[in-house]
């Protein structure tokens, strides 16, 4: 349960980066407390997209990977960015991501900030 808070928490701080950096990638809310809200709401989204979807595209992906010499892992951040965007959309949460190229972007200060939390958040390892 400590991890799941953990990796919640992390995903919520690199999301918040990028929404902060990026202004095509937009959380809107009434008031700063549903702001927060659908924040915590998107990270939990993004964690599930992360946990069931990625691993099977990765797996799929797989000669693209060995390819590209992991740069494909850049597009499949954008696609995972996306697929939260769109099922964000789907669960009435205010949360967008505007473009392929701005989810590159936004996927890349997310693995970075996230890399980052997980550095300096307690873990069980």
């Amino acid at each position: 349960m400590k991890q799941f808070l953990v990796k919640t928490i992390a995903n919520a701080a690199a999301l918040a980066v990028a929404i902060w950096l990026l202004k095509d990638i937009t959380l809107t809310g009434d008031n700063t407390a549903r702001e927060v809200l659908t924040l915590i709401l998107v990270a939990l989204l993004f964690g599930l997209v992360n946990f069931f979807v990625k691993p099977v595209v990765k797996l799929l992906a797989l000669p693209l990977y060995i390819f590209t010499l992991g740069l494909i892992s850049l597009v499949i951040n954008a696609l995972m960015l996306l697929l939260t965007s769109w099922l964000a959309g789907e669960f009435d949460l205010s949360f967008h991501v505007d473009g392929f190229w701005t989810a590159v972007l936004g996927g890349l200060i997310v693995a970075i900030v996230s890399w980052a939390m997980h550095m300096v958040l307690p873990d069980d390892d």
